[in-house]
């Protein structure tokens, strides 16, 4: 079975949404039903288990990165680290400001989620223009960590964020590519 094409085909495509001209890639067909679910989370963890590529923890961007994130910390055997939409954490916080396509968002992290030295597996759903996942990876080495690679299930490389983010140098490593779709 080609994992890629698999997952693929178990991506619905939501046209014209948000906007007009817009195709949506919404992964919610892959977190219902268990055995797609079990082949994707199975595809990140059969990856991360590999010495070389074993990270300390795992961070997940708000909000989908969670649902992966933590199901792949827990299989790890690792902790996981929550990377939240600003005033969503209650204890003392490092943040980040990156843009969007109109205006601007911020993420942030608490100061004592991650430590110096550790090794952080960055975990999205989806690669869009990178702002989020490079605001993240910024956040995690404010504190000290390395983001060892940025991981997510969907590259959509012509909105250019997989690029931004090899072009910055970090690693990134995705299951499925729309490019040209």
């Amino acid at each position: 079975m080609d994992t890629s094409n698999y997952l693929k085909d178990n991506i619905r495509t939501v046209p014209d949404w948000p906007a007009p001209g817009v195709q949506f890639r919404d992964i919610t067909p892959l977190l219902q039903d268990p055995r797609v679910f079990r082949v994707l989370i199975d595809a990140f963890v059969h990856r991360y288990m590999t010495p070389e590529l074993r990270p300390t923890v795992v961070a997940g961007l708000d909000a989908r990165g969670f649902i992966i994130g933590s199901v792949v910390a827990y299989e790890l055997g690792l902790g996981f680290v929550p990377i939240r939409k600003k005033g969503k954490l209650p204890f003392t916080t490092v943040e980040e400001t990156y843009e969007l396509e109109y205006g601007s968002a911020t993420v942030e992290l608490h100061t004592d989620a991650v430590k110096a030295g550790d090794r952080v597996l960055l975990i999205d759903d989806l690669i869009a223009t990178g702002g989020t996942m490079m605001a993240g990876a910024r956040l995690l080495e404010k504190l000290g960590a390395t983001v060892m690679e940025g991981a997510a299930i969907v590259d959509l490389p012509e909105l250019g964020g997989s690029a931004r983010l090899k072009a910055s140098g970090l690693p990134l490593f995705t299951l499925v590519n729309f490019a040209g779709h």
